[in-house]
C-alpha cells in the first residue's frame, strides 16, 4: 500500500532554521524512499512569485502559492515540505484546510536568537528601517497556537530537531 501524501509545514522568524532542519528532513525522506519537494520561502519568491513585495497582501498571495502548489504535490503522494515564514496564521489556517494531511511545523527560535545568527544582516537593517515590513521587527509574526510539532531550537542540533520531525511522522504513520 502506498503511503498517503501530506504537507509539512515549516513557520518561524526569519533566521529561526526552517530551511536547515527542512533539508535534513527532505534527506531523510529520500534515504526512505519517499517522493518529496521541498518548497522553500526564497527559492518560491525567486521562480513562482518573482515582483511580489513584503505587504501583507503580496505576503498572502506568496503563502497562497505555495499552498496551492503544496497541496496538489501532497494529494498526489508526494511529501511536500516548505520552508517560509509565513507569519499570519488566518492564512496558514487556510492553506492547512487545502490538505489532508497538514502537518504544521513551529521553528520556535527567540528573536535575540535569530538576530544573533541573521548572516544576511536583514535585521539590522529593519532596526534602522532600511527594510520595512520585517517580519519579527516592523511586521508581526503570529506563532502558530496549536502546531502538530513545536521545535525549541535552543540547545538543540538541526539534527535533533530534524529527527523530531520523522519521529512524529512515524508515530502518525506517514512515513
Amino acid at each position: 500500500m502506498e503511503l498517503a501524501g501530506c504537507c509539512l509545514w515549516f513557520t518561524g522568524l526569519s533566521g529561526a532554521g526552517k530551511s536547515t532542519i527542512a533539508n535534513l528532513v527532505v534527506e531523510q525522506l529520500r534515504e526512505r524512499g519517499r517522493k518529496v519537494e521541498l518548497l522553500d520561502g526564497d527559492e518560491v519568491r525567486e521562480h513562482l512569485s518573482k515582483g511580489l513585495g513584503f505587504s501583507k497582501a503580496d505576503r498572502d498571495v506568496n503563502i497562497r502559492r505555495i499552498g496551492w502548489v503544496a497541496s496538489v504535490l501532497a494529494r498526489n503522494g508526494v511529501v511536500s515540505v516548505t520552508a517560509a515564514i509565513s507569519p499570519y496564521r488566518a492564512l496558514r489556517d487556510e492553506v492547512r484546510g487545502w490538505t489532508d494531511n497538514f502537518v504544521e511545523i513551529h521553528v520556535a527560535t527567540s528573536l535575540e536568537d535569530c538576530e544573533s545568527r541573521d548572516v544576511k544582516g536583514l535585521y539590522a537593517k529593519a532596526r534602522t528601517g532600511e527594510i520595512p515590513e520585517f517580519t519579527g521587527v516592523s511586521d508581526p509574526y503570529e506563532p502558530p497556537l496549536s502546531p502538530e510539532i513545536t521545535l525549541e531550537t535552543a540547545g538543540h542540533t538541526p539534527e535533533e530537531s530534524a529527527a523530531v520531525v520523522i519521529s512524529w511522522l512515524e508515530q502518525h504513520d506517514l512515513l
